[in-house]
């Protein structure tokens, strides 16, 4: 498939397959909206109550499930307690772009069907760029253009679907996250006539760690994002201990000052819930929530765990059984992805799985599968398991094991096949009962 649609650059193969497979999915939302009434109206009551235009209706199927809370929260932040299980990241960059549009003359009103197209056009904006971020990060890790652009090519047909065309916040965080990270390989390329000096990768060191700190305001699990300079900084203190000097010494501050903005993602949030619900500022006869008095009190962790039923073994009940086996493909991808990069040799496997990094870019890529993995145990043991087919999207190392595979014998190439025909079914049966409203969101 990505012969037929080869350019004469990567990038442009890229862009093509991009606009054949959004305009695929986007004719398989439209016909569900031509065929009958969802099971669920919110969306179309919230964004045009008195319109049955089919553009109002189309619109209205991409604005489906958690949409409807990214939504509103672009109109006027958060009201009820249960929208704080949603990160700020996306409505506050849905906002800001609606206001741009507004300063140019384009979609004035501001009313929430306006905030929905702008979602929508977010979503897809940030999906084009994160493929092609993905596409950088995976010529410079793996020093290979033909497989990066594999890799690049197949978030595109990422299982994730819909979800990466919809007011959803993954397919920002898949941008912020690759970007995020292309800096951080930049700051460990030992090739520094191409990336410039000590200082320079210093400062992409802590771009990338303010990158991938907003990318946690899209989605918590952006903390993961965090193991690769978490090694690096345990692995860079032992480097000084053991020689120490002043560039080593300003080496451990950055990486220390970039992990704190990736942690300041998650913090910061909880903080300002903290200040407004925990306060002495609380208005008179409100009490102060329960939340306030817990050990961490974070609100996000509350009401994960009253609204949503999250948390260690919760999810594990005999009526979510089909949910696991829904995961189970994309669970067992990821980890065993993960598991094989992580052990990895120089040396090309049968299955033609290898790491072709030396030094601290092959630990990059071994700290980014041992993140991988810790995904997926936790999607397993306390997520809402299903969603970690569009979870997966934001992670790189699965695209690599998978273009690598690609590349291999006949049978791990039979096998990668058989794993991009998963994908593109899941990608199309989940489109269309998305945007009808049915689960697994």
């Amino acid at each position: 498939m990505i012969a037929t649609i080869a350019g004469p650059s990567p990038l442009w193969t890229i862009v093509r397959l991009f606009a054949l497979w959004k305009g695929m999915l986007v004719l398989v939302a439209a016909g569900s909206a031509l065929v009958g009434p969802v099971y669920d109206t919110s969306a179309s009551l919230l964004l045009a109550p008195a319109s049955n235009s089919s553009s109002s209706m189309f619109l209205a199927r991409l604005s489906s499930w958690d949409a409807v809370y990214f939504v509103q929260q672009a109109q006027r932040g958060y009201v009820f307690e249960q929208e704080w299980a949603f990160g700020e990241g996306l409505p506050r960059i849905i906002t800001r772009a609606l206001r741009g549009l507004n300063s140019v003359g384009l979609l004035r009103d501001g009313g929430l069907e306006a905030i929905a197209v702008v979602g929508v056009m977010v979503a897809h904006v940030s999906h084009l760029l994160s493929s092609l971020a993905l596409f950088w990060l995976g010529a410079l890790v793996l020093g290979d253009q033909r497989q990066a652009l594999v890799a690049a090519c197949l978030h595109v047909l990422s299982p994730a679907g819909l979800f990466l065309s919809a007011p959803y916040a993954e397919a920002g965080f898949s941008y912020l996250s690759f970007f995020g990270l292309y800096l951080f390989a930049v700051s460990q390329s030992p090739d520094a006539a191409a990336y410039g000096g000590g200082l320079k990768k210093d400062g992409a060191v802590i771009v990338s760690g303010f990158l991938l700190g907003r990318a946690t305001t899209f989605r918590t699990n952006g903390l993961l994002n965090g193991v690769p300079f978490a090694y690096a900084f345990c692995r860079d203190c032992l480097r000084f201990l053991s020689a120490p000097s002043l560039a080593g010494l300003r080496r451990v501050v950055v990486l220390g000052v970039a992990g704190l903005c990736i942690a300041a993602g998650s913090v910061w949030p909880q903080a300002v819930a903290y200040t407004r619900y925990c306060g002495d500022s609380l208005a008179e006869g409100l009490s102060r929530p329960e939340w306030c008095s817990q050990t961490i009190p974070s609100i996000y962790s509350f009401v994960q765990r009253r609204y949503w039923g999250t948390g260690l073994f919760q999810y594990w009940t005999i009526s979510n059984a089909p949910l696991f086996l829904l995961a189970a493909p994309m669970l067992y991808i990821l980890t065993r992805s993960g598991w094989e990069m992580a052990t990895a040799s120089s040396g090309e496997s049968a299955e033609g799985v290898k790491i072709t990094a030396k030094g601290d870019m092959a630990d990059l890529v071994k700290s980014l599968a041992a993140a991988q993995i810790i995904l997926a145990v936790t999607a397993l043991t306390s997520y809402h398991v299903q969603i970690i087919t569009r979870l997966s999207s934001g992670y790189a190392v699965w695209y690599w094991w998978l273009a690598q595979r690609l590349a291999g014998d006949k049978k791990a190439g039979g096998f990668g096949k058989g794993v991009v025909t998963f994908m593109i079914m899941y990608a199309g049966i989940q489109a269309v009962l998305f945007s009808s409203f049915l689960p697994p969101a």
